[in-house]
């Protein structure tokens, strides 16, 4: 399916960085992933060259690469954003093995954008390892899992085994296959609104942006009886709805049910791993049971309660949504993919097919691979201290939010399609995802008394509790974006809230330039 509607104009790819404090070196960190791709071998892969009247796509394994897929940036203050840039706008060929590449960035003292102030040490040299894939022929946890299995090679350390995630069966019924009631099933998802450019300049606008952010982890909500009312993944879920909702709203847009694309990935994550894209997609029906909830949670200040109602319902569809297995795509896909037509002939029906959907097409993609399980020690350059992810923003979506969690830290990534927002509404955004996260953890803190008021105060919560590698595990942590003072969407800015700046040599806090839109 993605093979039919790859475009030059929004590249199909994932952007993985790992930060790491010390220095590589340069022979043996080559020689190091060259170990990890022939690990894992089934990376080394590469399209088979053929007409367009062939009945289906051939790939074939190489054994080894076509050539060096490690590269070093020419070093500079600006080499981690020309890099970040090239994420963006240059997809590893398919035609060449592996489809992947990695770069090697040093970073002098200071910070830069994306890390935390308290990264820089003055005098002290730091790298970035920077992956990119072509999303259609791996994901981000693969990449992950290579990039792990380098580091074992590099440090000449075997890195203890990793658990791989845990589905418990659902409890009680299911939910519809969207996760959704049959009133959000019906209706036709809201789109993100796009921002105030004129439309001929949307129009020619080309690429990705990409904002990352570090934020503290969203405290775990307390068992009762063993069990977890909502995980810290459908506290993300949460807090993305109500981005999208209060941005349509200061855009002038009227609320409406949203509808979020969650991969769910059920691979073991050790060497045996199987490589490629391996996640199935699910939707997950933002709409809370109480009509009035919409209005409760669109204000200036979320209602704690309407957002307590809204994890209980979210957490009880994503677990049934987890536990379930299906198509990748869903059974609608099977059609599409079967090889009954040329390849030619099926590519122009899959796009007349996507295009024809697009109105039913998810608000936004919350791609969240938790804790990251592995422990990415490179030896004497030192263990990861941050690691983010992207996933591609591709139209009529236009809109993905990217989660992981090193070191009690949550990276969150948002990356957008610049035919929909620019830099300027992308920092707004993420501004907007962080007074929603606040909001969620405002709900889980410990001694809130939000959990026992609504609806659903009386009831004992009967959902399964949830042993999964896509949640981060950290302590509890100070809300993120709680400075007493919530922003308005359209309205005035908080001192300390991301400013939209779309210059990027705009001036700017320490702060705010470590949440500058690439």
């Amino acid at each position: 399916m993605s093979r039919h509607c790859l475009s030059d104009d929004e590249p199909e790819t994932v952007h993985i960085e790992v930060h790491l404090p010390g220095r590589l070196d340069p022979a043996r960190l080559r020689t190091a992933f060259r170990r990890a791709l022939l690990t894992h071998p089934r990376v080394l892969m590469r399209e088979v060259p053929g007409r367009r009247h062939r009945q289906s796509f051939a790939w074939e394994l190489t054994g080894e690469p076509d050539s060096d897929p490690v590269s070093f940036a020419r070093p500079g203050p600006d080499a981690l954003g020309r890099a970040r840039a090239r994420a963006l706008t240059e997809c590893p060929s398919l035609a060449l093995s592996p489809p992947m590449r990695l770069e090697v960035i040093e970073v002098g003292g200071g910070t830069v954008a994306g890390e935390p102030p308290e990264a820089g040490v003055p005098g002290a040299t730091r790298t970035v390892l920077l992956l990119t894939m072509h999303h259609t022929a791996l994901d981000a946890g693969s990449g992950l899992r290579v990039l792990a299995t380098t580091a074992e090679q590099y440090g000449g350390s075997a890195a203890l085994p990793v658990p791989g995630p845990v589905r418990p069966d659902p409890s009680g019924p299911a939910p519809a296959a969207t996760g959704g009631t049959g009133r959000a099933v019906c209706a036709r998802p809201v789109r993100v609104a796009p921002d105030s450019r004129p439309q001929p300049v949307r129009a020619r606008a080309a690429g990705n942006g990409m904002l990352q952010a570090e934020l503290p982890v969203p405290p775990r909500v307390g068992r009762t009886g063993g069990l977890a009312p909502w995980t810290v993944n459908d506290q993300l879920l949460v807090a993305a709805s109500l981005m999208v909702g209060r941005w349509n709203v200061s855009q002038g847009r009227p609320a409406g049910p949203v509808r979020i694309t969650m991969p769910v990935d059920d691979r073991p994550r050790g060497r045996g791993m199987p490589m490629g894209n391996g996640t199935r997609l699910v939707e997950v029906a933002m709409t809370s049971e109480d009509p009035r909830d919409p209005d409760l949670l669109l204000g200036e200040r979320p209602d704690l309660a309407a957002v307590t109602r809204l994890l209980r319902a979210t957490a009880r569809r994503t677990r049934a949504l987890k536990s379930a297995h299906g198509a990748p795509l869903g059974p609608g896909t099977g059609l599409l993919t079967a090889p009954l037509l040329p390849v030619g002939i099926r590519g122009r029906l899959t796009r007349g097919a996507r295009r024809a959907a697009a109105p039913w097409t998810s608000t936004v993609l919350v791609t969240n691979v938790g804790r990251i399980p592995y422990a990415l020690d490179f030896g004497d350059a030192g263990r990861a201290n941050a690691v983010w992810f992207s996933a591609p923003a591709r139209m009529p979506r236009g809109l993905s939010v990217a989660a992981a969690s090193t070191g009690g830290r949550l990276h969150v990534t948002l990356r957008w399609s610049r035919a929909l927002l620019g830099d300027a509404s992308g920092a707004y955004l993420a501004g907007l995802f962080e007074q929603a996260l606040s909001a969620t953890s405002q709900v889980t803190r410990p001694g809130s008394n939000a959990g026992g008021s609504g609806p659903e105060a009386d009831v004992p919560e009967a959902d399964v509790p949830e042993a999964d590698a896509t949640t981060p595990d950290a302590p509890n942590a100070e809300a993120p974006g709680a400075r007493g003072k919530a922003r308005q969407p359209g309205g005035s800015h908080d001192r300390d809230a991301p400013c939209p700046d779309p210059t990027p040599g705009g001036a700017l806090s320490a702060r705010q330039n470590h949440e500058r839109p690439s």
